[in-house]
Parts: C-alpha cells; structure tokens; sequence
C-alpha cells in the first residue's frame, strides 16, 4: 500500500501550490488527500485503509484551530509527522502547536524550494523549524534562564541521570537538526536503535516531537 499526505487547508491557492511542491519529491496528485477543517481532516485521518507518510496542517481553520487537530493526529498515531504551514506566528500559535506535538512549524512565506527542502527533512525524520519561529523560541527560552528554582535544578539532576550517555549523545544530535538516519551513520548504530532510543527519550522527558524534546531538554539544562 502506498503512503499518502494529508493536507489540511482551507485556502485552493495553498493547497495547489503545495499540490506542486509535493510532486516535486515524489508524491503525486493520487497520494494526496485535501480537507478544509478539522472535521473533515479527522475524518480522512479515520480512514483505516490508507498508510500516512504525513500530514500538514494549518492553524486558522474555518472550525477552529488547527492545534485541535494536531493533538488529535498525534494522540491516534504518535510517529505521524505533523509539520505545520500557518501564516501564524504568535507565541500562543507557536508554543500550542509544538506542545501538542507538531514536528516542525514553517511559515507560508517561505518559497516554494524551502518549503520543499523542508518536506523532504520531514520524511528522513527530521524536525524542520522557520528560522523566524526558530528565533522567537531561543527568545522565549532565553527569558527563562536565571529564574529556575532550586526544585526544579534538584529534578533536573534526576532527570539527567535518567537519560543514559548514548541517548544524550543522541539528544544532542537532534539538536543539531539530524536525522535518525543521519544520527545511525554518526554514531556508528542501525536506524531501529537510533529511533528505539528516541522513543526512550520521548518517554523520559514527557514529550511526542523532537521540537519539544529539544526545546524541553534545553529548558532543564541538558543541552547547551
């Protein structure tokens, strides 16, 4: 069975202009399936017969916000990648969409080779984030450092001693945007080990995405 790509929009010009940047890496107009809201997305995610490779979502539906979806999406499947394309930039889009699980946020000014670059991130396992959005996050982190309570060091302590060195050394490489693929040939593992040992991860810092992996170890102070 062939893996398809949902595409959550409302807007025809975004969905053919993604239309045209998806066959540009290889998924054609059969392997896509559209919807306008979050019903209708839920209702296409619903279809036991098809093999998702993606979704991308965008957050001002008709129905509400696509955040909803994004939590819904991940809660039935937790290794669906959910990159966000949402001319959205505030932090409370931001932060609510990496928190319920986006695996990477990108904003729709970006042109069409970016976007592109970005999808194919997306299917090796990668976490693609706008630079834009990028900066707005280390700008928000960076408002929390110098304030962190002494309880909260004491947890990180615990929680660094939690995470053996091999997933550190991994989590450090997420950081740095690689993909499992690229993480296994770095360092010197098969694939299935790399993404066993991110899923112990996920489970070890209470997160679903590399985003929030990342963002959250940076926030306990695992990653510098």
């Amino acid at each position: 069975m062939s893996e398809v790509i949902l595409i959550v929009d409302d807007e025809p010009p975004m969905r053919e202009r993604l239309r045209r940047i998806l066959a540009g890496v290889g998924f054609l107009d059969d392997a896509l399936r559209y919807a306008g809201d979050i019903a209708q997305g839920k209702a296409l995610a619903g279809d036991a017969g098809l093999r998702w490779a993606m979704a991308l979502v965008d957050l001002g539906l008709p129905d509400g916000s696509g955040i909803e979806l994004i939590a819904w999406l991940r809660a039935r499947d937790p290794e669906l990648p959910v990159l966000v394309i949402s001319a959205w930039s505030t932090e409370e889009m931001i932060l609510g969409a990496l928190r319920a699980g986006a695996s990477g946020y990108l904003l729709k000014e970006r042109d069409d080779l970016e976007i592109g670059m970005s999808l194919r991130s997306v299917l090796r396992g990668g976490s693609p984030i706008d630079p834009f959005i990028a900066r707005r996050i280390l700008g928000l982190i960076g408002q929390t450092q110098g304030a962190v309570p002494a309880i909260a060091l004491e947890a990180d302590s615990a929680l660094r001693d939690s995470l053996s060195e091999r997933e550190l050394t991994i989590l450090a490489h997420v950081a740095q945007g690689m993909s499992n693929r690229e993480i296994a040939e770095t360092v010197s593992l098969s694939r299935w080990t790399v993404d066993t040992h991110i899923r112990h991860i996920y489970g070890k810092l209470a997160v679903n995405s590399r985003t929030q992996a990342v963002h959250t170890a940076r926030l306990r102070g695992l990653l510098r």
